[in-house]
């Protein structure tokens, strides 16, 4: 299928990235056995088929299993430094998976003891200490490969962290002192940290969910989704970037994949931004905008919705269903600025001989929608989520094998099962690394005092710890992944946050959105750069365009903190009346940004009076759409009150100015 002249990217390894290493040969085959194996663990624990007759694994053996099957294929996917070569694994690399594959049996094989006699407190035989140090080791070096410098270095010195946490240089980070011994026993065989919140995330639903997300992007999903979007928007001004913003806001909802975003849809939508006038840097910011929000989308959102379920104790569907007004909000500010970037700078739509019909689009791939109905409804209605996308996806397999002419062969299937297993193994090597993190200060114990002192720091002030909070997780996001940096977040400030008032699944939700936009905000912003690459962008610009794009959004996460109703924890008439309000401000704060203000137009006319204009519609746009009530001293009609009261002159005045500015120009 085609949409403005340009081939879309699909298929199985959509584009994969770099530094990946191309198994051969028993390396290939040993990783589909291992994502298959994945795959079958997960099926028999989630259903409960007890196809190991006779024995019923504990959580910890399933959880140790799937470390057992995955993390040592970190070790031959990640290459250890920039220099290695890609095409064949190093003898030390499989020395490695060896060393690897030996240490995770061995504390599988004495997990379940361990859980009998107490070992992840005291007595571990040293046999099994030690072999926690080398796991130690092996999980540190596996964060280093997944997430870089940045995240182990960041990840490391809190995991060694209790062996000294009773100095008194510590400060509000004192704790309980823990010795090596007892830090490793804890680590490894403790439900909290190695096999915590992270892993327990990934094995009860997040493989489902990636399996589902490969399936749909291998049967052509992507390719759907686009040309949808580009039969829908591609004629607006600024089409090809609505298009951008539309289809990876659709394939995001979906996938749950930042970069596999960047390179689906990116692939199709940046070439044609550039061809209808925008910037390389200004295209590669808008796909990254875009495709950072997947995250954000229901029903999958990405493994960190997962491991915040996991921290709430809530199910899935509930986060899924308090983060749909944030996403949506999200992609509404991102198309606004969008909008009024391509009207004050001219830029036309796509001619409509040059797009799919609608029609023929819908002819093409109407089953996907059957598919990802049924996993709604199996989320939302039936509460089974470690279920749903197994189901979803069988349906989709099947409606593909019937009616897309491209169906799966054998080798289809084995692609899927690798392009799985790189995936699994990716997240292990994150999410296992993350886990000693929590595992640090739970052992401590130092949360409650930690919340405590930031509570003080900030002066029991509920909007002051919000800013701080914030501040934190830009400076942390500018080094770690979404995931890592939400883990920070929620352990460090969630605590406090709470004991502030504010509501639990907003606290979060608020944490979450944070470390998601690290993937715009330079130096790491992994989505600005994979959009660049596609777009031939230099990567540093593309990032703080990202920035400067998506402004708006980082305003969003306050919103629902101030007023949880935002994330639907509240009644349905204060979430709709804020959600509608909170649109309205936005036309006016992207007005003000990008200097043209819809329904009046560009605000140059106003000549000296431009900025000063700006500034007001950011102004009052923002108290119109921030909401009252909740911790804030003003309830909704004040807020509304004195947002019209600067806005209603503010309007008159742009007005004025523009129709002004337009007399001037017809005049002879």
């Amino acid at each position: 299928m085609q949409a403005a002249g340009v081939e879309v990217v699909h298929g199985p390894a959509e584009a994969e990235v770099a530094r990946l290493r191309s198994l051969n040969g028993a390396w290939r085959w040993l990783l589909i056995a291992a994502s298959a194996l994945t795959i079958f663990l997960c099926v028999n624990q989630q259903f409960v088929l007890r196809f190991f007759v006779g024995f019923t694994p504990l959580n910890t053996e399933y959880y140790y299993a799937l470390v057992l099957v995955m993390l040592p294929f970190v070790f031959v996917i990640f290459p250890a430094h920039g220099g290695a070569r890609l095409d064949r694994v190093p003898w030390y690399d499989a020395a490695i998976f060896i060393a690897t594959v030996a240490v995770s049996l061995l504390l599988l094989l004495n997990i379940r003891k361990a859980a009998e006699l107490g070992w992840e407190f005291n007595g571990a035989p040293a046999g099994v200490v030690w072999t926690g140090y080398v796991m130690w080791v092996l999980l540190m070096e596996a964060l280093r490969r997944t997430g870089g410098w940045g995240l182990v270095l960041s990840v490391l010195p809190f995991t060694v962290y209790p062996l000294f946490a009773d100095a008194s240089w510590l400060g509000p980070l004192k704790g309980t002192q823990s010795t090596a011994a007892q830090a490793s026993a804890y680590h490894m065989l403790s439900s909290e940290s190695l096999l915590g919140i992270p892993i327990q995330a990934f094995a009860e639903t997040v493989i489902g969910f990636l399996v589902f997300g490969t399936a749909l992007m291998m049967t052509g999903a992507g390719k759907f989704f686009i040309a949808i979007a580009f039969a829908l928007c591609g004629t607006f001004r600024g089409g090809a970037a609505k298009v951008c913003i539309f289809a990876s806001g659709l394939l995001g909802m979906m996938s749950g994949s930042i970069v596999s975003n960047v390179l689906t849809a990116g692939s199709m939508t940046i070439p044609v931004m550039k061809r209808t006038g925008f910037t390389s840097v200004y295209a590669a910011a808008i796909e990254a905008c875009a495709s950072t929000g997947a995250v954000l989308a229901p029903p999958v959102m990405g493994a960190t919705a997962f491991v915040m379920a996991q921290f709430l104790g809530v199910s899935y569907a509930q986060v899924a269903a308090a983060a749909a007004i944030p996403a949506a909000l999200y992609y509404f500010g991102l198309f606004l600025q969008v909008d009024a970037y391509a009207a004050r700078h001219g830029l036309k739509g796509i001619p409509r001989s040059e797009l799919p019909r609608l029609r023929d689009a819908f002819r093409e791939g109407w089953y996907y929608a059957f598919a990802i109905a049924l996993l709604i409804f199996m989320l939302l209605v039936m509460k089974r989520e470690s279920h749903a996308p197994f189901y979803a996806t069988l349906l989709l397999l099947a409606l593909n094998q019937i009616f897309n002419p491209e169906r799966w062969t054998w080798k289809t299937l084995l692609q899927f099962l690798e392009v799985n297993g790189k995936t699994f193994a990716e997240l292990i090597g994150i999410l296992a690394g993350c886990g000693l993190l929590i595992g640090a200060f739970s052992v401590t114990g130092v949360i409650s005092s930690l919340a405590n002192d930031l509570l003080a720091l900030a002066g029991n002030n509920a909007l002051a710890l919000l800013g701080l909070a914030a501040i934190t997780s830009m400076v942390l996001g500018l080094g770690l992944t979404t995931t890592a940096c939400y883990i920070f977040l929620a352990i460090l400030v969630g605590p406090a946050l709470e004991k502030a008032g504010l509501n639990k699944m907003a606290i979060h939700m608020f944490v979450f959105y944070w470390g998601m936009l690290s993937s715009i905000t330079p130096p790491v912003a992994i989505a600005s750069f994979a959009a660049a690459g596609i777009a031939g962008a230099p990567p540093m610009q593309a990032g703080w365009a990202s920035m400067r794009v998506g402004s708006i959004i980082y305003f969003i996460p306050f919103f629902f903190v101030l007023n949880p109703a935002f994330v639907l924890q509240g009644p349905w008439y204060e979430s709709l009346y804020l959600t509608l309000t909170a649109c309205i401000g936005s036309i006016f704060i992207c007005g003000g940004l990008q200097g043209y203000q819809l329904f009046i137009g560009d605000l140059r006319t106003g000549g000296r009076m431009e900025w000063p204009l700006r500034i007001l519609l950011i102004a009052s746009g923002f108290l119109l759409a921030a909401p009252g009530g909740g911790i804030m001293p003003l309830s909704h009609a004040h807020m509304a009150l004195v947002s019209v009261s600067v806005l209603v002159p503010t309007l008159v005045l742009t007005w004025w100015f523009a129709r002004r500015g337009r007399s001037s120009v017809v005049a002879p």
